[in-house]
């Protein structure tokens, strides 16, 4: 059984690793208007990674985590305040740049990503970043969370040799398609598959402004909302 990602819209994703496990990925699932009405309520979760903390990312991650139990990983500031929020939140879940947690049968490694990261109020929620999942047959697939193109990108290739990367290509908030094209290049995966665009007015970018610019020999998965990719 291979590993099956799922695109919920903007940057909520939904993996379904060859064993069995179910991970969500910055679920911005209800109030996302991206996210199909069908997907905004999950059946499950085994696991949940963060990138940051806007609420465009974090989402439902407090209500499913208590519902269903699932442990949340999350750069250490943003652990703790989830934790704050009923999410029970241990030193294993929240690691921080270059650290790497076994957990539910996967391994997560946070990495770089340049952008901002606080709550909905304001409050500081540490410093954002990128995660490097592998999951149980070696797949390795990069979220590079909302950030700009930056040239430590060539690091994550060097070490990670990711097999996908998900890359933000909507603009204005992150990168635009002229330079997540410059992002494959760094990253090095022969599989690119945007997101972080077509939710709201101001995201601009679209995987048709991303093709032409991509280096030779570099796929673009381009799945509509809701849309299952088996990797």
């Amino acid at each position: 059984m291979a590993t099956a990602l799922t695109w919920l819209g903007h940057s909520a994703f939904r993996l379904d690793t060859p064993n069995g496990t179910r991970i969500y990925v910055d679920p911005f699932l209800s109030g996302n208007p991206s996210c199909p009405e069908a997907e905004q309520v999950p059946e499950r979760a085994d696991l949940i990674l963060l990138t940051h903390g806007h609420g465009d990312h974090v989402g439902d991650t407090v209500g499913m985590a208590r519902r269903f139990g699932c442990p949340v990983v999350a750069q250490v500031e943003l652990g703790g305040w989830l934790k704050e929020k009923g999410v029970e939140m241990t030193s294993e879940m929240t690691p921080n740049k270059g650290g790497t947690v076994a957990i539910a049968g996967v391994e997560v490694t946070l990495t770089d990503a340049n952008h901002s990261s606080s709550s909905q109020g304001g409050r500081y929620l540490g410093e954002p970043a990128g995660i490097v999942l592998v999951v149980e047959d070696g797949l390795t697939i990069y979220f590079a969370g909302d950030t700009n193109v930056f040239g430590d990108m060539a690091l994550i290739r060097r070490i990670y040799e990711p097999d996908v990367a998900v890359l933000p290509i909507g603009d204005h908030f992150t990168m635009g398609p002229r330079e997540a094209a410059v992002a494959a290049e760094l990253v090095g995966a022969p599989r690119i598959l945007p997101c972080h665009y077509g939710t709201f007015p101001l995201l601009t970018g679209t995987p048709d402004a991303l093709r032409p610019l991509l280096p030779a020999g570099v796929e673009l998965l381009a799945p509509a909302a809701g849309e299952t990719i088996v990797l």
